[in-house]
């Protein structure tokens, strides 16, 4: 008898055609299907992404943020755009102080910033992509439209919630609630509003022109100029909506905030490690934390450790909270404050910061001193996730 072969639910996959990988095999299909009527990876990642946002309801949305790292082989370029949206302007520690608030928190209204995902995928395909706007957008509305089914994690994700929808957020239960119920695993669910929102943005933008570039800016016009934005902003400063709380508030994004927002491109981040070239985002996100964990273990000999040993796990770990200890305390938009990315990934500073790696696990946030400065409170929210 031969070797039984290995099963897995996260084969190795390979092709000579093409290959799309996500979280949702909809998504993936979409993107595959944009792969065979002559798209490039660009356009199958925006395709796919804006599925996600249909498929994945209980994990992103078109509210959401993204930060992309990509390669295009045929410009031999390295980018990163970034996604994330901005918080409100006037979301300042003394608006929040007027509400009684220490902390911002992480559901209801008083989160929420620009949506940045939508924009961002919209840059992505008119600077890298060559399909028209209808060509990627049809997956999405199509699935939004005539519906999909439900994994079980969404009819777990909606149950949880939905009293506070059924109580608080109407808008909400009457999408997610169909009829009043938690809609089964597997049942056909559709999202008429998102489609129709979607629809009337590919419309919008194709009336403004017959060109491919000049219809996809047209469309992030819409979203962040046009009804999309004055729905939100309309919606989010009229409302009093639980949150964390215990407390209904409204937010305080405005159509400013909105209208004013861009997405951008820029050189990543890198960082040499073991002959290799790493690339992520700046500190308007967490890449740079992996980079330091780099820096950091530079000083060990992970070899001699043993993969998988007790040791190699330890300093990992102890490096990993070091690193995301300087997150919290230095990290932050760098057109808005001034973060030492420079001396956080120098060889001096991750020497001084190995040394607190000890033969036992640390439980304490331990921010460093980059350039002799002193770490500041690291900032929380109340609970990180909102629908």
């Amino acid at each position: 008898m031969g070797e039984i072969p290995e099963f897995t639910t996260r084969p190795e996959l390979a092709g000579t055609f093409g290959m799309v990988a996500s979280t949702h095999w909809l998504a993936s299909a979409s993107g595959m299907a944009v792969l065979e009527r002559g798209g490039n990876a660009f356009d199958a990642a925006v395709a796919a992404a804006l599925v996600l946002q249909v498929t994945e309801p209980h994990l992103n949305g078109p509210g959401g943020e993204v930060p992309v790292i990509a390669h295009h082989a045929g410009r031999g370029e390295t980018f990163v755009l970034c996604g994330q949206g901005t918080a409100p302007a006037a979301a300042t520690p003394e608006a929040f102080r007027d509400l009684g608030l220490d902390l911002v928190p992480g559901s209801g209204l008083l989160a929420a910033c620009v949506p940045g995902a939508f924009g961002a995928w919209m840059l992505l395909l008119r600077e890298y992509g060559t399909l028209r706007l209808r060509e990627v957008m049809g997956y999405a509305i199509g699935y939004a439209a005539r519906g999909y089914p439900l994994v079980p994690a969404i009819s777990w994700s909606i149950a949880s919630v939905a009293e506070l929808f059924r109580d608080h957020w109407p808008s909400s239960a009457e999408v997610y609630l169909p009829g009043g119920s938690v809609p089964p695993p597997g049942s056909l669910f559709a999202n008429p509003a998102l489609a129709a929102t979607y629809q009337r943005i590919l419309e919008q933008a194709e009336a403004a022109g017959g060109d491919r570039d000049e219809q996809i800016e047209a469309a992030r016009r819409v979203f962040y100029e046009g009804f999309v934005a004055e729905t939100i902003a309309g919606y989010v400063t009229s409302t009093h909506a639980m949150d964390v709380t215990g407390r209904p508030h409204r937010g305080l994004l405005c159509y400013a905030d909105i209208s004013a927002w861009r997405p951008r491109l820029e050189e990543p981040l890198t960082f040499e490690a073991g002959g290799l070239t790493v690339g992520k985002t700046r500190p308007w996100g967490q890449g740079p934390v992996f980079l330091q964990q780099l820096a950091l273990l530079e000083g060990f000999d992970l070899a001699a450790l043993g993969p998988g040993s007790a040791d190699y796990i330890h300093a990992v770990t102890e490096c990993a909270k070091l690193a995301f200890a300087d997150r919290e305390a230095w990290y932050g938009d760098p057109e808005f404050t001034d973060v030492p990315v420079k001396a956080l990934l120098s060889a001096g500073y991750a020497g001084a910061r190995r040394r607190l790696v000890g033969a036992e696990a640390s439980g304490e946030l331990r921010p460093g001193s980059p350039d002799g400065r002193s770490p500041r409170s690291a900032t929380r929210c109340l609970m990180p996730w909102s629908w």
